[in-house]
Protein backbone atom coordinates (compact mmCIF):
# COMPACT_ATOMS: atom_id res chain seq x y z
CA UNK A 1 0.00 0.00 0.00
CA UNK A 2 1.66 3.36 -1.02
CA UNK A 3 1.61 6.08 1.98
CA UNK A 4 -1.32 8.95 1.54
CA UNK A 5 1.19 11.45 0.94
CA UNK A 6 2.64 9.76 -2.12
CA UNK A 7 -0.87 9.24 -3.52
CA UNK A 8 -1.30 13.11 -3.26
CA UNK A 9 2.01 13.34 -5.62
CA UNK A 10 0.74 10.87 -8.15
CA UNK A 11 -0.92 13.38 -10.96
CA UNK A 12 2.50 16.20 -10.08
CA UNK A 13 4.33 13.07 -10.80
CA UNK A 14 2.40 12.13 -13.69
CA UNK A 15 2.18 15.70 -15.31
CA UNK A 16 5.88 16.70 -14.66
CA UNK A 17 7.34 13.51 -17.01
CA UNK A 18 5.36 13.22 -20.29
CA UNK A 19 7.45 10.61 -21.69
CA UNK A 20 5.63 8.41 -18.47
CA UNK A 21 2.27 9.05 -20.16
CA UNK A 22 1.58 5.43 -22.01
CA UNK A 23 3.80 3.86 -19.30
CA UNK A 24 2.07 1.89 -16.07
CA UNK A 25 3.23 3.22 -13.21
CA UNK A 26 4.93 1.28 -10.73
CA UNK A 27 1.95 1.92 -7.88
CA UNK A 28 -1.16 1.03 -10.50
CA UNK A 29 -3.02 -1.37 -8.84
CA UNK A 30 -1.91 -1.02 -5.43
CA UNK A 31 -4.26 -0.01 -2.95
CA UNK A 32 -4.75 3.65 -1.52
CA UNK A 33 -7.38 4.60 1.28
CA UNK A 34 -7.92 7.81 2.60
CA UNK A 35 -8.39 7.95 7.03
CA UNK A 36 -11.95 9.51 8.95
CA UNK A 37 -12.35 10.51 11.40
CA UNK A 38 -8.78 11.53 12.32
CA UNK A 39 -7.60 9.06 15.07
CA UNK A 40 -7.04 11.56 17.90
CA UNK A 41 -9.88 13.58 17.54
CA UNK A 42 -13.15 13.12 19.43
CA UNK A 43 -16.15 15.39 19.90
CA UNK A 44 -16.52 17.90 22.36
CA UNK A 45 -19.51 17.58 24.76
CA UNK A 46 -18.80 20.39 26.84
CA UNK A 47 -18.34 22.66 24.12
CA UNK A 48 -20.80 21.15 21.85
CA UNK A 49 -23.72 20.10 24.59
CA UNK A 50 -26.93 17.93 22.62
CA UNK A 51 -30.11 18.65 22.39
CA UNK A 52 -30.86 17.47 26.02
CA UNK A 53 -28.95 19.49 27.54
CA UNK A 54 -29.45 22.67 25.59
CA UNK A 55 -33.30 22.86 25.92
CA UNK A 56 -35.34 25.12 24.00
CA UNK A 57 -37.06 22.57 21.58
CA UNK A 58 -39.79 24.64 20.44
CA UNK A 59 -42.81 23.14 19.36
CA UNK A 60 -43.07 19.32 19.43
CA UNK A 61 -46.19 18.38 18.90
CA UNK A 62 -47.01 14.79 16.86
CA UNK A 63 -49.61 14.28 13.98
CA UNK A 64 -51.47 10.93 13.17
CA UNK A 65 -49.12 8.24 12.00
CA UNK A 66 -48.89 7.91 8.26
CA UNK A 67 -50.37 5.12 6.30
CA UNK A 68 -49.70 6.03 2.50
CA UNK A 69 -49.86 2.33 1.65
CA UNK A 70 -53.90 2.16 2.35
CA UNK A 71 -54.66 6.42 2.15
CA UNK A 72 -52.60 7.55 -1.49
CA UNK A 73 -54.25 8.44 -4.30
CA UNK A 74 -51.03 6.74 -6.31
CA UNK A 75 -47.52 4.91 -5.26
CA UNK A 76 -44.31 6.05 -5.03
CA UNK A 77 -42.37 3.89 -6.68
CA UNK A 78 -38.54 4.20 -7.14
CA UNK A 79 -37.93 4.86 -10.59
CA UNK A 80 -36.12 7.17 -12.76
CA UNK A 81 -32.85 8.82 -12.41
CA UNK A 82 -33.80 9.41 -8.04
CA UNK A 83 -33.54 5.70 -7.88
CA UNK A 84 -29.70 6.44 -8.77
CA UNK A 85 -28.99 9.44 -6.92
CA UNK A 86 -26.10 10.66 -6.35
CA UNK A 87 -24.48 8.41 -8.65
CA UNK A 88 -23.45 9.24 -12.19
CA UNK A 89 -22.34 6.39 -15.14
CA UNK A 90 -21.25 7.16 -18.44
CA UNK A 91 -23.64 5.59 -21.64
CA UNK A 92 -22.55 2.22 -22.99
CA UNK A 93 -19.59 2.83 -25.67
CA UNK A 94 -21.03 3.19 -28.72
CA UNK A 95 -23.77 4.63 -27.27
CA UNK A 96 -25.20 8.26 -28.74
CA UNK A 97 -25.18 11.06 -25.38
CA UNK A 98 -28.64 11.24 -23.75
CA UNK A 99 -29.41 7.26 -24.67
CA UNK A 100 -31.86 5.85 -22.44
CA UNK A 101 -30.34 2.71 -21.86
CA UNK A 102 -29.84 2.34 -17.90
CA UNK A 103 -26.50 0.49 -17.05
CA UNK A 104 -27.77 0.71 -13.46
CA UNK A 105 -30.29 -2.18 -14.16
CA UNK A 106 -27.58 -4.74 -15.14
CA UNK A 107 -25.43 -4.91 -12.80
CA UNK A 108 -27.17 -7.66 -11.22
CA UNK A 109 -26.86 -7.97 -7.61
CA UNK A 110 -24.72 -5.07 -7.97
CA UNK A 111 -27.93 -2.93 -8.60
CA UNK A 112 -29.03 -0.31 -6.92
CA UNK A 113 -32.57 -1.04 -6.11
CA UNK A 114 -35.34 -0.10 -8.72
CA UNK A 115 -38.90 -0.70 -8.03
CA UNK A 116 -40.46 -3.32 -10.71
CA UNK A 117 -43.93 -3.24 -12.52
CA UNK A 118 -46.17 -6.06 -11.15
CA UNK A 119 -47.40 -6.72 -14.98
CA UNK A 120 -43.43 -7.87 -15.25
CA UNK A 121 -44.96 -11.23 -13.15
CA UNK A 122 -48.28 -10.43 -14.80
CA UNK A 123 -50.69 -8.82 -12.61
CA UNK A 124 -50.34 -5.62 -14.83
CA UNK A 125 -53.70 -4.03 -12.36
CA UNK A 126 -51.24 -4.73 -9.35
CA UNK A 127 -50.11 -2.18 -7.07
CA UNK A 128 -48.46 -2.36 -3.36
CA UNK A 129 -51.37 0.11 -2.17
CA UNK A 130 -53.55 -2.02 -0.13
CA UNK A 131 -56.16 -2.73 -2.49
CA UNK A 132 -59.54 -0.81 -2.50
CA UNK A 133 -61.86 -1.80 0.84
CA UNK A 134 -59.22 -3.33 2.77
CA UNK A 135 -57.39 -2.73 5.51
CA UNK A 136 -53.37 -3.33 6.48
CA UNK A 137 -53.13 -5.27 9.80
CA UNK A 138 -49.74 -6.29 9.77
CA UNK A 139 -46.36 -6.30 8.08
CA UNK A 140 -43.32 -8.77 7.28
CA UNK A 141 -39.95 -6.90 5.73
CA UNK A 142 -36.91 -9.00 4.94
CA UNK A 143 -34.34 -6.72 3.23
CA UNK A 144 -30.91 -6.17 2.31
CA UNK A 145 -27.75 -3.93 3.19
CA UNK A 146 -27.37 -0.98 0.69
CA UNK A 147 -24.31 -0.93 -1.40
CA UNK A 148 -21.12 -1.45 -0.48
CA UNK A 149 -17.40 -1.91 -1.17
CA UNK A 150 -16.56 -5.55 -2.28
CA UNK A 151 -16.48 -8.57 -0.02
CA UNK A 152 -12.33 -9.42 0.62
CA UNK A 153 -10.91 -11.39 -1.93
CA UNK A 154 -13.51 -10.24 -4.85
CA UNK A 155 -12.52 -9.68 -8.28
CA UNK A 156 -11.53 -6.23 -8.13
CA UNK A 157 -9.23 -6.52 -5.68
CA UNK A 158 -7.79 -9.41 -7.70
CA UNK A 159 -7.32 -7.71 -11.12
CA UNK A 160 -5.88 -4.78 -9.12
CA UNK A 161 -3.42 -7.10 -7.60
CA UNK A 162 -2.49 -8.07 -10.63
CA UNK A 163 -2.02 -4.79 -12.51
CA UNK A 164 0.08 -4.02 -9.66
CA UNK A 165 2.42 -7.32 -9.91
CA UNK A 166 2.59 -6.71 -13.81
CA UNK A 167 4.20 -3.39 -13.37
CA UNK A 168 6.89 -4.81 -11.12
CA UNK A 169 8.13 -7.23 -13.86
CA UNK A 170 10.67 -6.66 -16.27
CA UNK A 171 9.29 -4.33 -18.89
CA UNK A 172 6.02 -4.00 -17.23
CA UNK A 173 3.26 -2.81 -19.12
CA UNK A 174 1.30 0.30 -20.63
CA UNK A 175 -2.08 1.07 -22.08
CA UNK A 176 -3.51 3.93 -24.23
CA UNK A 177 -6.66 5.47 -25.98
CA UNK A 178 -9.71 4.19 -23.89
CA UNK A 179 -7.85 2.50 -21.13
CA UNK A 180 -5.33 5.06 -20.85
CA UNK A 181 -6.61 5.59 -17.29
CA UNK A 182 -4.97 2.74 -16.00
CA UNK A 183 -1.14 3.92 -16.57
CA UNK A 184 -2.06 6.01 -13.08
CA UNK A 185 -4.82 3.86 -11.90
CA UNK A 186 -4.81 2.59 -8.19
CA UNK A 187 -7.46 0.66 -6.44
CA UNK A 188 -9.57 2.91 -3.95
CA UNK A 189 -12.02 0.45 -2.63
CA UNK A 190 -12.13 -0.70 0.67
CA UNK A 191 -13.80 -4.21 1.63
CA UNK A 192 -17.34 -5.27 3.30
CA UNK A 193 -18.38 -1.64 4.58
CA UNK A 194 -21.29 0.13 3.18
CA UNK A 195 -20.54 3.03 1.45
CA UNK A 196 -22.66 6.49 2.18
CA UNK A 197 -25.06 5.81 -0.89
CA UNK A 198 -25.83 2.32 0.69
CA UNK A 199 -26.12 4.67 3.93
CA UNK A 200 -28.97 6.44 2.18
CA UNK A 201 -30.30 3.90 0.77
CA UNK A 202 -31.24 1.59 3.41
CA UNK A 203 -32.14 5.26 5.66
CA UNK A 204 -34.58 6.16 2.27
CA UNK A 205 -36.34 2.75 2.83
CA UNK A 206 -36.93 3.11 6.49
CA UNK A 207 -38.13 6.89 5.88
CA UNK A 208 -40.52 5.18 2.93
CA UNK A 209 -42.04 2.15 5.55
CA UNK A 210 -42.56 5.00 7.80
CA UNK A 211 -44.42 6.73 5.44
CA UNK A 212 -46.41 3.69 4.22
CA UNK A 213 -47.32 2.17 7.27
CA UNK A 214 -46.34 4.23 9.73
CA UNK A 215 -50.10 3.66 11.32
CA UNK A 216 -49.00 -0.05 12.91
CA UNK A 217 -46.76 1.45 15.47
CA UNK A 218 -50.10 2.18 17.06
CA UNK A 219 -50.31 -1.39 17.90
CA UNK A 220 -46.96 -0.89 19.77
CA UNK A 221 -48.45 1.56 21.50
CA UNK A 222 -51.36 -0.42 23.16
CA UNK A 223 -49.35 -3.31 23.72
CA UNK A 224 -47.14 -0.73 25.96
CA UNK A 225 -43.68 -2.36 24.15
CA UNK A 226 -41.04 -1.48 21.28
CA UNK A 227 -40.37 -2.93 18.22
CA UNK A 228 -37.72 -5.52 17.89
CA UNK A 229 -36.34 -5.33 14.72
CA UNK A 230 -33.18 -8.06 13.57
CA UNK A 231 -30.32 -7.86 11.38
CA UNK A 232 -26.69 -10.11 11.93
CA UNK A 233 -23.07 -8.78 13.11
CA UNK A 234 -21.29 -7.99 10.54
CA UNK A 235 -20.44 -4.57 10.45
CA UNK A 236 -22.24 -3.12 7.08
CA UNK A 237 -25.42 -5.44 8.38
CA UNK A 238 -25.58 -3.57 11.70
CA UNK A 239 -25.03 -0.29 10.17
CA UNK A 240 -27.50 -1.18 7.54
CA UNK A 241 -30.59 -1.85 10.40
CA UNK A 242 -29.41 1.34 12.21
CA UNK A 243 -29.80 3.54 9.17
CA UNK A 244 -32.86 1.74 8.45
CA UNK A 245 -34.43 2.55 11.70
CA UNK A 246 -33.28 5.99 11.80
CA UNK A 247 -35.07 6.72 8.48
CA UNK A 248 -37.97 4.96 10.08
CA UNK A 249 -37.68 6.39 13.56
CA UNK A 250 -36.09 9.88 13.01
CA UNK A 251 -32.48 10.61 14.50
CA UNK A 252 -31.97 10.01 17.45
CA UNK A 253 -35.58 8.94 18.16
CA UNK A 254 -34.68 5.46 16.97
CA UNK A 255 -31.47 5.03 19.86
CA UNK A 256 -34.91 4.61 22.21
CA UNK A 257 -37.80 3.77 19.74
CA UNK A 258 -36.92 0.65 18.73
CA UNK A 259 -34.27 -2.97 20.02
CA UNK A 260 -31.92 -4.00 17.40
CA UNK A 261 -31.25 -7.17 17.82
CA UNK A 262 -28.03 -8.50 16.60
CA UNK A 263 -27.69 -12.06 15.65
CA UNK A 264 -23.78 -12.94 15.66
CA UNK A 265 -22.71 -13.93 12.16
CA UNK A 266 -19.96 -16.63 12.31
CA UNK A 267 -18.94 -19.98 11.78
CA UNK A 268 -21.00 -22.33 13.97
CA UNK A 269 -23.45 -20.08 15.16
CA UNK A 270 -27.47 -20.32 14.16
CA UNK A 271 -28.71 -17.67 12.14
CA UNK A 272 -31.68 -17.86 9.55
CA UNK A 273 -29.94 -14.75 8.32
CA UNK A 274 -26.68 -15.98 7.61
CA UNK A 275 -28.06 -19.72 6.74
CA UNK A 276 -24.75 -20.80 4.71
CA UNK A 277 -22.41 -20.46 7.69
CA UNK A 278 -24.34 -23.43 9.15
CA UNK A 279 -25.15 -25.29 5.63
CA UNK A 280 -22.12 -27.02 4.53
CA UNK A 281 -23.16 -28.08 1.51
CA UNK A 282 -23.77 -24.80 0.57
CA UNK A 283 -19.95 -23.96 -0.61
CA UNK A 284 -19.56 -27.15 -2.43
CA UNK A 285 -18.65 -27.00 -5.89
CA UNK A 286 -20.99 -29.53 -6.99
CA UNK A 287 -23.98 -28.57 -4.67
CA UNK A 288 -24.69 -25.13 -3.82
CA UNK A 289 -22.19 -23.66 -5.97
CA UNK A 290 -22.89 -24.74 -9.17
CA UNK A 291 -24.02 -21.04 -10.26
CA UNK A 292 -20.25 -20.10 -9.58
CA UNK A 293 -19.55 -22.42 -11.54
CA UNK A 294 -22.03 -22.24 -14.41
CA UNK A 295 -21.35 -18.18 -14.30
CA UNK A 296 -17.59 -18.51 -14.89
CA UNK A 297 -17.94 -20.68 -17.72
CA UNK A 298 -20.53 -18.18 -19.61
CA UNK A 299 -18.08 -15.39 -18.81
CA UNK A 300 -15.38 -17.46 -20.29
CA UNK A 301 -17.17 -17.88 -23.92
CA UNK A 302 -19.44 -14.17 -23.74
CA UNK A 303 -16.43 -11.85 -23.42
CA UNK A 304 -13.90 -12.92 -25.98
CA UNK A 305 -14.57 -10.33 -28.58
CA UNK A 306 -14.09 -7.43 -25.52
CA UNK A 307 -11.66 -9.06 -24.10
CA UNK A 308 -9.98 -8.63 -28.00
CA UNK A 309 -10.76 -4.78 -28.81
CA UNK A 310 -9.78 -3.97 -25.36
CA UNK A 311 -6.49 -5.36 -25.63
CA UNK A 312 -6.02 -3.75 -28.59
CA UNK A 313 -5.60 -0.55 -25.76
CA UNK A 314 -3.25 -2.79 -23.51
CA UNK A 315 1.01 -3.80 -24.24
CA UNK A 316 2.72 -6.29 -21.41
CA UNK A 317 -0.56 -7.54 -20.21
CA UNK A 318 -2.85 -10.09 -21.10
CA UNK A 319 -6.75 -9.93 -20.80
CA UNK A 320 -8.71 -12.65 -19.90
CA UNK A 321 -12.44 -12.77 -19.17
CA UNK A 322 -11.74 -12.59 -15.37
CA UNK A 323 -10.54 -9.57 -16.29
CA UNK A 324 -13.38 -8.39 -17.99
CA UNK A 325 -16.03 -9.03 -14.90
CA UNK A 326 -13.58 -7.27 -12.93
CA UNK A 327 -13.69 -4.87 -14.91
CA UNK A 328 -17.04 -4.91 -14.96
CA UNK A 329 -17.56 -5.34 -11.25
CA UNK A 330 -14.70 -2.14 -11.12
CA UNK A 331 -17.85 0.28 -13.05
CA UNK A 332 -20.58 -1.08 -10.64
CA UNK A 333 -18.28 -1.05 -7.27
CA UNK A 334 -16.88 2.45 -8.01
CA UNK A 335 -19.80 3.98 -9.15
CA UNK A 336 -21.66 2.79 -5.85
CA UNK A 337 -19.14 3.81 -3.64
CA UNK A 338 -17.30 6.78 -5.50
CA UNK A 339 -19.84 8.61 -7.42
CA UNK A 340 -18.17 7.85 -10.69
CA UNK A 341 -16.31 5.15 -12.71
CA UNK A 342 -13.96 5.02 -16.21
CA UNK A 343 -14.08 1.65 -16.65
CA UNK A 344 -18.09 1.86 -17.19
CA UNK A 345 -17.55 3.59 -20.43
CA UNK A 346 -15.44 0.70 -21.87
CA UNK A 347 -18.14 -1.48 -22.12
CA UNK A 348 -21.45 -2.04 -24.87
CA UNK A 349 -24.61 -2.86 -24.40
CA UNK A 350 -24.22 -6.53 -25.48
CA UNK A 351 -21.13 -6.62 -22.84
CA UNK A 352 -23.81 -5.10 -19.92
CA UNK A 353 -26.45 -7.66 -21.38
CA UNK A 354 -24.30 -10.30 -20.81
CA UNK A 355 -22.73 -9.04 -17.50
CA UNK A 356 -26.52 -9.17 -16.05
CA UNK A 357 -26.46 -12.78 -17.52
CA UNK A 358 -23.65 -14.11 -15.57
CA UNK A 359 -25.33 -12.82 -12.47
CA UNK A 360 -28.67 -14.35 -13.39
CA UNK A 361 -27.32 -17.59 -13.70
CA UNK A 362 -24.96 -16.97 -10.55
CA UNK A 363 -28.04 -16.75 -8.33
CA UNK A 364 -30.93 -18.79 -10.05
CA UNK A 365 -28.62 -21.98 -9.51
CA UNK A 366 -26.35 -21.09 -6.12
CA UNK A 367 -29.87 -19.03 -4.35
CA UNK A 368 -32.51 -19.63 -6.59
CA UNK A 369 -35.05 -22.48 -7.78
CA UNK A 370 -32.09 -24.19 -9.52
CA UNK A 371 -29.93 -24.60 -6.69
CA UNK A 372 -30.31 -28.02 -4.19
CA UNK A 373 -29.85 -26.25 -1.29
CA UNK A 374 -31.84 -23.08 -1.26
CA UNK A 375 -34.88 -24.56 0.15
CA UNK A 376 -33.06 -25.68 3.17
CA UNK A 377 -31.36 -22.37 3.51
CA UNK A 378 -34.33 -20.25 3.38
CA UNK A 379 -36.16 -22.49 5.50
CA UNK A 380 -35.25 -21.31 9.12
CA UNK A 381 -36.73 -18.09 8.09
CA UNK A 382 -39.77 -19.75 6.73
CA UNK A 383 -40.17 -21.00 10.00
CA UNK A 384 -39.93 -18.26 11.82
CA UNK A 385 -42.11 -16.39 9.89
CA UNK A 386 -44.96 -19.01 9.63
CA UNK A 387 -44.25 -18.86 13.85
CA UNK A 388 -44.64 -14.85 13.88
CA UNK A 389 -47.96 -15.04 11.04
CA UNK A 390 -49.48 -17.73 13.62
CA UNK A 391 -48.32 -16.39 16.62
CA UNK A 392 -47.03 -20.19 17.46
CA UNK A 393 -44.05 -20.91 18.82
CA UNK A 394 -41.67 -22.83 16.57
CA UNK A 395 -42.35 -26.32 17.61
CA UNK A 396 -39.03 -28.24 16.36
CA UNK A 397 -35.38 -26.32 15.72
CA UNK A 398 -34.17 -28.82 12.77
CA UNK A 399 -32.83 -25.86 10.41
CA UNK A 400 -31.05 -22.76 10.95
CA UNK A 401 -32.98 -21.57 13.61
CA UNK A 402 -31.42 -20.19 16.38
CA UNK A 403 -33.48 -22.03 19.85
CA UNK A 404 -31.95 -19.77 22.19
CA UNK A 405 -33.33 -16.75 20.45
CA UNK A 406 -36.44 -18.19 18.92
CA UNK A 407 -37.76 -19.68 22.40
CA UNK A 408 -37.47 -16.08 24.11
CA UNK A 409 -41.04 -14.35 23.79
CA UNK A 410 -38.51 -10.90 24.62
CA UNK A 411 -35.69 -11.53 21.61
CA UNK A 412 -38.80 -13.33 19.34
CA UNK A 413 -41.72 -11.72 19.75
CA UNK A 414 -44.98 -13.17 18.35
CA UNK A 415 -47.39 -10.03 18.36
CA UNK A 416 -45.75 -7.64 16.32
CA UNK A 417 -47.68 -5.81 13.78
CA UNK A 418 -44.46 -4.56 12.21
CA UNK A 419 -41.33 -7.24 11.62
CA UNK A 420 -38.01 -5.63 9.60
CA UNK A 421 -35.47 -8.21 9.51
CA UNK A 422 -32.01 -7.35 7.70
CA UNK A 423 -29.76 -9.80 5.52
CA UNK A 424 -27.87 -10.66 2.43
CA UNK A 425 -29.06 -10.92 -0.84
CA UNK A 426 -28.26 -14.71 -1.18
CA UNK A 427 -30.53 -14.97 1.80
CA UNK A 428 -33.70 -13.24 0.42
CA UNK A 429 -33.01 -15.44 -2.87
CA UNK A 430 -33.08 -18.16 -0.59
CA UNK A 431 -36.32 -17.40 1.25
CA UNK A 432 -37.63 -16.40 -2.49
CA UNK A 433 -37.19 -20.35 -2.91
CA UNK A 434 -38.14 -21.89 0.54
CA UNK A 435 -41.51 -19.89 -0.12
CA UNK A 436 -42.03 -21.42 -3.47
CA UNK A 437 -42.66 -18.33 -5.35
CA UNK A 438 -42.35 -19.24 -8.00
CA UNK A 439 -43.18 -16.28 -10.14
CA UNK A 440 -39.85 -15.10 -10.03
CA UNK A 441 -38.08 -17.91 -12.43
CA UNK A 442 -41.18 -18.31 -14.71
CA UNK A 443 -39.95 -19.95 -17.81
CA UNK A 444 -38.10 -22.47 -16.48
CA UNK A 445 -34.09 -23.11 -15.40
CA UNK A 446 -31.39 -20.64 -17.14
CA UNK A 447 -29.67 -21.60 -20.22
CA UNK A 448 -26.20 -22.16 -18.83
CA UNK A 449 -24.81 -21.60 -21.71
CA UNK A 450 -26.27 -18.85 -24.35
CA UNK A 451 -28.51 -15.85 -22.61
CA UNK A 452 -32.04 -15.88 -22.05
CA UNK A 453 -34.91 -12.86 -22.48
CA UNK A 454 -37.94 -15.77 -21.38
CA UNK A 455 -37.17 -16.36 -17.79
CA UNK A 456 -38.17 -14.24 -14.95
CA UNK A 457 -35.35 -14.97 -12.63
CA UNK A 458 -33.40 -11.49 -13.11
CA UNK A 459 -30.60 -10.70 -10.30
CA UNK A 460 -30.77 -6.79 -10.77
CA UNK A 461 -35.15 -7.24 -9.95
CA UNK A 462 -34.31 -9.89 -7.15
CA UNK A 463 -31.29 -9.10 -5.40
CA UNK A 464 -30.24 -5.54 -5.85
CA UNK A 465 -28.48 -3.79 -3.06
CA UNK A 466 -31.28 -3.00 -0.76
CA UNK A 467 -33.25 -5.07 -2.20
CA UNK A 468 -36.83 -5.63 -0.29
CA UNK A 469 -39.51 -8.60 -0.03
CA UNK A 470 -42.80 -7.00 2.12
CA UNK A 471 -45.70 -9.52 3.16
CA UNK A 472 -48.90 -7.91 3.91
CA UNK A 473 -51.65 -9.26 5.61
CA UNK A 474 -54.64 -7.05 4.86
CA UNK A 475 -58.70 -7.10 6.56
CA UNK A 476 -60.90 -7.28 3.68
CA UNK A 477 -64.23 -7.47 3.73
CA UNK A 478 -65.35 -7.87 0.33
CA UNK A 479 -63.26 -10.96 0.79
CA UNK A 480 -64.56 -14.37 2.36
CA UNK A 481 -62.48 -15.11 4.40
CA UNK A 482 -61.48 -11.13 5.20
CA UNK A 483 -58.09 -12.32 6.33
CA UNK A 484 -55.79 -11.85 3.07
CA UNK A 485 -52.05 -12.08 2.60
CA UNK A 486 -49.97 -11.28 -0.45
CA UNK A 487 -46.28 -10.71 -1.33
CA UNK A 488 -44.12 -7.73 -2.97
CA UNK A 489 -40.97 -7.68 -4.04
CA UNK A 490 -39.93 -4.11 -5.02
CA UNK A 491 -42.89 -2.78 -5.50
CA UNK A 492 -43.95 -5.71 -7.59
CA UNK A 493 -47.03 -7.67 -6.60
CA UNK A 494 -46.15 -11.49 -7.25
CA UNK A 495 -49.05 -13.69 -8.34
CA UNK A 496 -49.27 -16.86 -5.67
CA UNK A 497 -51.83 -18.58 -7.34
CA UNK A 498 -49.19 -21.56 -9.31
CA UNK A 499 -47.22 -21.35 -5.64
CA UNK A 500 -49.77 -22.58 -3.21
CA UNK A 501 -52.50 -25.16 -3.71
CA UNK A 502 -56.17 -23.69 -3.13
CA UNK A 503 -54.95 -20.19 -3.80
CA UNK A 504 -57.07 -18.88 -7.28
CA UNK A 505 -55.47 -16.37 -9.66
CA UNK A 506 -56.28 -12.58 -8.47
CA UNK A 507 -55.55 -9.61 -9.88
CA UNK A 508 -54.20 -7.94 -7.01
CA UNK A 509 -51.97 -10.82 -5.79
CA UNK A 510 -54.55 -11.75 -2.30
CA UNK A 511 -55.20 -15.43 -0.95
CA UNK A 512 -56.47 -16.23 1.91
CA UNK A 513 -54.15 -16.26 5.19
CA UNK A 514 -55.34 -19.84 6.19
CA UNK A 515 -54.87 -21.37 2.50
CA UNK A 516 -50.81 -19.81 2.35
CA UNK A 517 -50.27 -21.03 5.93
CA UNK A 518 -51.74 -24.38 5.04
CA UNK A 519 -49.46 -24.12 1.49
CA UNK A 520 -46.18 -22.94 4.18
CA UNK A 521 -46.82 -25.60 6.49
CA UNK A 522 -46.75 -28.75 3.84
CA UNK A 523 -43.33 -26.16 2.06
CA UNK A 524 -42.01 -26.22 5.41
CA UNK A 525 -42.64 -30.67 5.51
CA UNK A 526 -41.22 -31.00 2.31
CA UNK A 527 -37.91 -29.40 3.23
CA UNK A 528 -34.91 -32.12 4.12
CA UNK A 529 -32.45 -29.38 5.73
CA UNK A 530 -30.35 -32.32 7.00
CA UNK A 531 -29.91 -34.26 3.67
CA UNK A 532 -29.57 -30.69 1.50
CA UNK A 533 -27.39 -29.35 3.58
CA UNK A 534 -25.11 -32.23 4.52
CA UNK A 535 -26.07 -34.96 2.35
CA UNK A 536 -23.75 -36.83 -0.98
CA UNK A 537 -25.08 -35.18 -3.85
CA UNK A 538 -24.23 -33.93 -7.23
CA UNK A 539 -26.09 -31.04 -9.10
CA UNK A 540 -25.63 -30.53 -12.38
CA UNK A 541 -27.21 -26.68 -14.21
CA UNK A 542 -30.05 -27.01 -16.47
CA UNK A 543 -32.32 -28.03 -14.04
CA UNK A 544 -35.12 -26.44 -11.98
CA UNK A 545 -34.82 -28.39 -8.50
CA UNK A 546 -36.72 -26.13 -6.42
CA UNK A 547 -34.02 -25.25 -4.29
CA UNK A 548 -33.86 -29.15 -2.80
CA UNK A 549 -31.35 -31.28 -3.21
CA UNK A 550 -31.88 -34.46 -6.06
CA UNK A 551 -32.70 -37.74 -4.92
CA UNK A 552 -31.01 -40.88 -6.64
Amino acid sequence: MITLALFSLLPLLASANPLKRWTAQPYVGSTTSDVFPPPSATVNTSLFPNESQVGYPGVTATGVEPAAIATAAAYAYNSGPAQNFPLVADVPRGDAPGATYDVFKKWGNLSPWYSVPSSFYGLPDASPLVPAGCNIEQVHLLYRHGARYPTTGAAPSAFAARLHNATQMSGGWSSKDELDFLNTWTYKLGAELLTPFGRLQNFELGVAFRQQYGVLLNNFTQQGVLPVFRTESQDRMVKTAENFAAGFFGVPEYLSEVNIEIVIEASGFNNTGAPYETCTNSNVAARGQIGSTVSAKFANDAFNSTISRLQQSISGYTLTPTDAIAMLQLCSYETDALGYSKFCGLFTEEDFNNYEYYYDLAFYYNNGMGSPVSAAQGLGYLQEFVSRFTQTPIPIYNSTTNSTLDANPLTFPLKQSIYADATHEVVVADVLTAFNLSAVAMGGPLNPSKRSNSSSFVASQIVPFATHLVVQVVNCPQCTPNKQIRFILNDAVLPIDQSYPGCAWNKDGLCAFDTVVSALHKRIGEINYQYDCFGNYTASPGKDYNGRAPRS
